[in-house]
Protein backbone atom coordinates (compact mmCIF):
# COMPACT_ATOMS: atom_id res chain seq x y z
CA UNK A 1 0.00 0.00 0.00
CA UNK A 2 2.97 2.27 -0.13
CA UNK A 3 1.60 3.71 -3.56
CA UNK A 4 -1.05 5.47 -1.12
CA UNK A 5 1.79 6.87 1.63
CA UNK A 6 1.10 10.01 3.10
CA UNK A 7 -2.73 8.74 3.96
CA UNK A 8 -4.62 9.59 6.92
CA UNK A 9 -6.20 6.49 8.68
CA UNK A 10 -9.71 6.68 10.03
CA UNK A 11 -10.98 2.74 11.84
CA UNK A 12 -13.95 1.78 13.97
CA UNK A 13 -15.36 -1.55 14.86
CA UNK A 14 -17.39 -1.61 11.78
CA UNK A 15 -19.45 0.63 9.80
CA UNK A 16 -20.27 3.79 12.06
CA UNK A 17 -16.97 5.12 10.89
CA UNK A 18 -17.92 5.89 7.51
CA UNK A 19 -20.46 8.57 9.20
CA UNK A 20 -17.01 10.49 10.66
CA UNK A 21 -15.66 9.91 7.31
CA UNK A 22 -17.73 11.81 5.38
CA UNK A 23 -17.27 14.47 7.35
CA UNK A 24 -13.42 14.51 7.25
CA UNK A 25 -13.58 14.23 3.38
CA UNK A 26 -16.17 16.90 3.37
CA UNK A 27 -13.96 19.07 5.63
CA UNK A 28 -10.40 17.84 4.18
CA UNK A 29 -11.12 17.29 0.34
CA UNK A 30 -7.46 17.28 -0.75
CA UNK A 31 -6.56 14.53 1.44
CA UNK A 32 -6.18 10.66 0.49
CA UNK A 33 -8.38 9.00 3.47
CA UNK A 34 -8.02 4.91 4.28
CA UNK A 35 -11.40 3.65 6.08
CA UNK A 36 -10.68 0.28 8.08
CA UNK A 37 -13.63 -1.43 9.41
CA UNK A 38 -13.14 -4.46 12.72
CA UNK A 39 -16.33 -5.54 11.43
CA UNK A 40 -14.83 -9.05 12.42
CA UNK A 41 -14.97 -7.54 15.42
CA UNK A 42 -17.72 -5.72 15.83
CA UNK A 43 -19.25 -4.43 17.92
CA UNK A 44 -16.38 -2.73 20.49
CA UNK A 45 -18.95 -1.84 22.30
CA UNK A 46 -19.85 -5.28 23.69
CA UNK A 47 -15.61 -5.85 24.74
CA UNK A 48 -13.54 -4.76 27.54
CA UNK A 49 -10.90 -1.90 27.81
CA UNK A 50 -8.31 -4.10 27.31
CA UNK A 51 -9.48 -5.93 24.02
CA UNK A 52 -10.72 -2.79 22.18
CA UNK A 53 -6.74 -1.04 23.13
CA UNK A 54 -5.93 -4.61 21.53
CA UNK A 55 -7.29 -4.63 18.39
CA UNK A 56 -7.24 -0.84 17.91
CA UNK A 57 -3.22 -1.02 18.92
CA UNK A 58 -3.06 -3.66 15.67
CA UNK A 59 -4.93 -1.28 13.43
CA UNK A 60 -2.21 1.94 14.30
CA UNK A 61 0.52 -0.47 13.69
CA UNK A 62 -0.55 -1.66 10.43
CA UNK A 63 -1.46 1.79 9.20
CA UNK A 64 1.43 3.75 10.61
CA UNK A 65 3.64 0.76 9.12
CA UNK A 66 2.56 1.49 5.87
CA UNK A 67 3.36 5.37 5.93
CA UNK A 68 -0.03 6.51 7.35
CA UNK A 69 0.87 10.16 8.77
CA UNK A 70 -1.96 10.62 11.29
CA UNK A 71 -5.13 8.21 12.88
CA UNK A 72 -8.61 9.08 13.68
CA UNK A 73 -10.20 6.55 16.02
CA UNK A 74 -14.23 6.84 14.42
CA UNK A 75 -15.56 5.49 17.27
CA UNK A 76 -16.48 6.49 20.67
CA UNK A 77 -15.80 3.50 22.45
CA UNK A 78 -12.38 2.98 21.17
CA UNK A 79 -11.84 6.66 21.77
CA UNK A 80 -12.69 6.16 25.38
CA UNK A 81 -10.82 2.99 25.87
CA UNK A 82 -7.42 3.26 23.93
CA UNK A 83 -6.82 6.76 22.86
CA UNK A 84 -4.58 7.39 25.85
CA UNK A 85 -2.77 4.30 25.08
CA UNK A 86 -2.21 4.99 21.93
CA UNK A 87 -0.97 8.33 21.90
CA UNK A 88 1.31 7.48 24.63
CA UNK A 89 2.89 4.85 22.13
CA UNK A 90 2.84 7.43 19.30
CA UNK A 91 3.61 10.49 20.75
CA UNK A 92 4.39 12.58 17.55
CA UNK A 93 1.59 10.77 15.64
CA UNK A 94 -1.51 12.94 15.43
CA UNK A 95 -4.43 11.08 16.87
CA UNK A 96 -8.01 11.87 17.19
CA UNK A 97 -10.57 10.57 18.86
CA UNK A 98 -14.59 11.20 18.99
CA UNK A 99 -16.43 11.58 21.80
CA UNK A 100 -20.46 11.94 22.79
CA UNK A 101 -21.27 15.58 22.05
CA UNK A 102 -21.96 16.62 26.09
CA UNK A 103 -20.20 19.83 25.35
CA UNK A 104 -22.57 21.33 22.48
CA UNK A 105 -25.41 19.77 23.84
CA UNK A 106 -25.48 20.83 27.59
CA UNK A 107 -24.35 24.68 25.93
CA UNK A 108 -27.22 24.58 24.03
CA UNK A 109 -29.56 23.33 26.38
CA UNK A 110 -28.49 24.41 30.03
CA UNK A 111 -30.76 23.28 32.71
CA UNK A 112 -32.82 21.01 30.65
CA UNK A 113 -33.02 16.76 30.26
CA UNK A 114 -30.24 15.52 27.42
CA UNK A 115 -30.21 11.99 26.16
CA UNK A 116 -27.36 9.77 25.79
CA UNK A 117 -27.88 6.94 23.55
CA UNK A 118 -24.21 4.75 23.28
CA UNK A 119 -23.21 1.31 24.20
CA UNK A 120 -22.68 0.27 27.65
CA UNK A 121 -19.14 0.11 26.91
CA UNK A 122 -19.08 3.78 26.53
CA UNK A 123 -21.15 4.65 29.45
CA UNK A 124 -19.32 2.59 32.03
CA UNK A 125 -15.61 4.01 30.97
CA UNK A 126 -14.68 7.07 32.91
CA UNK A 127 -13.97 9.37 29.76
CA UNK A 128 -18.18 9.61 29.91
CA UNK A 129 -18.18 10.04 33.14
CA UNK A 130 -15.80 12.47 33.60
CA UNK A 131 -17.82 14.46 30.47
CA UNK A 132 -21.20 13.83 32.21
CA UNK A 133 -19.78 15.56 35.36
CA UNK A 134 -18.48 18.53 33.48
CA UNK A 135 -20.53 19.39 31.41
CA UNK A 136 -23.97 18.11 32.37
CA UNK A 137 -23.23 19.75 35.87
CA UNK A 138 -26.24 21.96 35.27
CA UNK A 139 -28.33 19.93 32.83
CA UNK A 140 -29.69 16.07 33.87
CA UNK A 141 -27.95 13.66 31.90
CA UNK A 142 -29.73 10.29 31.46
CA UNK A 143 -27.70 7.95 29.60
CA UNK A 144 -29.41 5.06 27.39
CA UNK A 145 -27.53 2.09 26.64
CA UNK A 146 -28.66 0.10 23.46
CA UNK A 147 -27.56 -2.75 23.19
CA UNK A 148 -27.51 -4.69 19.54
CA UNK A 149 -27.92 -1.21 17.94
CA UNK A 150 -24.82 -0.86 16.46
CA UNK A 151 -25.29 -4.50 15.26
CA UNK A 152 -28.84 -3.40 13.45
CA UNK A 153 -26.92 -1.07 12.00
CA UNK A 154 -23.67 -2.96 10.81
CA UNK A 155 -26.48 -5.06 8.45
CA UNK A 156 -26.85 -2.21 6.36
CA UNK A 157 -30.98 -2.79 6.62
CA UNK A 158 -31.50 0.50 8.27
CA UNK A 159 -35.20 0.41 7.81
CA UNK A 160 -35.75 -3.07 8.53
CA UNK A 161 -38.99 -3.55 10.92
CA UNK A 162 -36.46 -5.05 12.98
CA UNK A 163 -34.80 -1.83 13.18
CA UNK A 164 -37.84 0.46 13.92
CA UNK A 165 -39.12 -2.21 16.36
CA UNK A 166 -35.80 -2.00 18.65
CA UNK A 167 -36.20 2.25 18.51
CA UNK A 168 -39.80 2.20 19.16
CA UNK A 169 -39.00 -0.39 22.51
CA UNK A 170 -36.07 1.66 23.59
CA UNK A 171 -36.80 5.03 23.11
CA UNK A 172 -40.75 5.84 23.15
CA UNK A 173 -40.89 6.61 26.56
CA UNK A 174 -38.71 9.54 25.91
CA UNK A 175 -40.55 10.94 23.15
CA UNK A 176 -41.29 14.70 24.82
CA UNK A 177 -39.47 14.30 27.92
CA UNK A 178 -36.45 15.06 26.55
CA UNK A 179 -35.10 18.33 25.03
CA UNK A 180 -32.31 17.27 23.13
CA UNK A 181 -30.38 13.33 22.61
CA UNK A 182 -26.62 12.66 22.19
CA UNK A 183 -25.16 10.04 19.29
CA UNK A 184 -22.91 8.54 21.76
CA UNK A 185 -22.11 5.70 19.11
CA UNK A 186 -21.27 6.70 15.34
CA UNK A 187 -23.29 3.65 13.96
CA UNK A 188 -26.30 6.07 15.38
CA UNK A 189 -25.59 9.02 13.03
CA UNK A 190 -26.65 6.38 10.07
CA UNK A 191 -30.19 6.15 11.71
CA UNK A 192 -31.08 10.05 12.49
CA UNK A 193 -34.31 9.97 10.62
CA UNK A 194 -35.37 7.11 12.09
CA UNK A 195 -34.73 7.70 15.61
CA UNK A 196 -36.31 11.12 15.22
CA UNK A 197 -39.59 8.80 13.71
CA UNK A 198 -39.69 7.91 17.21
CA UNK A 199 -38.42 10.95 19.46
CA UNK A 200 -40.01 13.65 17.00
CA UNK A 201 -38.55 16.73 16.41
CA UNK A 202 -35.68 16.77 19.21
CA UNK A 203 -32.64 18.43 18.67
CA UNK A 204 -29.30 15.36 17.89
CA UNK A 205 -26.16 16.01 18.59
CA UNK A 206 -23.30 14.05 17.76
CA UNK A 207 -19.24 14.54 17.25
CA UNK A 208 -18.46 14.34 14.07
CA UNK A 209 -17.94 17.74 13.12
CA UNK A 210 -16.18 18.41 15.95
CA UNK A 211 -13.58 16.12 15.11
CA UNK A 212 -13.43 16.88 11.79
CA UNK A 213 -12.44 20.01 13.06
CA UNK A 214 -9.96 18.76 14.97
CA UNK A 215 -7.73 16.58 12.50
CA UNK A 216 -7.79 19.68 10.79
CA UNK A 217 -6.03 21.62 13.43
CA UNK A 218 -3.64 19.17 14.56
CA UNK A 219 -2.59 18.63 10.66
CA UNK A 220 -1.58 22.42 10.54
CA UNK A 221 0.20 22.11 13.93
CA UNK A 222 2.46 19.13 12.35
CA UNK A 223 2.38 20.88 9.17
CA UNK A 224 1.15 18.01 7.64
CA UNK A 225 -1.91 19.40 5.15
CA UNK A 226 -2.14 17.96 2.00
CA UNK A 227 -1.50 20.84 -0.76
CA UNK A 228 -5.17 22.04 -2.14
CA UNK A 229 -4.89 21.23 -5.67
CA UNK A 230 -6.68 18.08 -6.88
CA UNK A 231 -9.52 15.54 -4.86
CA UNK A 232 -7.98 12.97 -2.34
CA UNK A 233 -9.09 9.46 -3.37
CA UNK A 234 -10.69 6.92 -0.35
CA UNK A 235 -10.18 3.31 0.09
CA UNK A 236 -12.12 1.43 2.16
CA UNK A 237 -10.87 -1.95 4.08
CA UNK A 238 -12.67 -4.39 6.15
CA UNK A 239 -10.97 -7.33 8.55
CA UNK A 240 -13.59 -9.14 6.86
CA UNK A 241 -12.57 -11.19 3.34
CA UNK A 242 -14.17 -10.85 0.25
CA UNK A 243 -16.37 -7.72 -1.31
CA UNK A 244 -19.26 -7.66 0.28
CA UNK A 245 -18.29 -5.98 3.49
CA UNK A 246 -16.78 -3.28 1.68
CA UNK A 247 -19.43 -3.00 -0.85
CA UNK A 248 -21.71 -1.96 2.11
CA UNK A 249 -19.29 0.59 3.07
CA UNK A 250 -19.43 2.45 0.08
CA UNK A 251 -22.94 2.10 -0.49
CA UNK A 252 -23.33 3.77 3.14
CA UNK A 253 -20.31 6.44 2.54
CA UNK A 254 -22.70 7.11 -0.49
CA UNK A 255 -26.19 7.89 1.53
CA UNK A 256 -27.22 11.34 1.59
CA UNK A 257 -26.53 13.38 4.62
CA UNK A 258 -29.62 13.43 7.30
Amino acid sequence: MREFEGYIGVFDSGVGGISVLKALAQELPHENFLFFGDSANAPYGDKGPAAVTRLSRRIVESMLEDGCKAIVIACNTATSAAAATLRSAWPHVPIIGIEPALKPAARTFDNRRILVMATAATLKLEKFHDLALHWGSNSQIVPLACPGLADLVETGELDSDEMHAYLREHLGEYRAEVDAVVLGCTHYSFIKRQIREVMGDVPLFDGIWGTAHQLRRKLAEHDLLAPERGGGAIQFRSSIAGRAQVDLYRRLYSLPAD
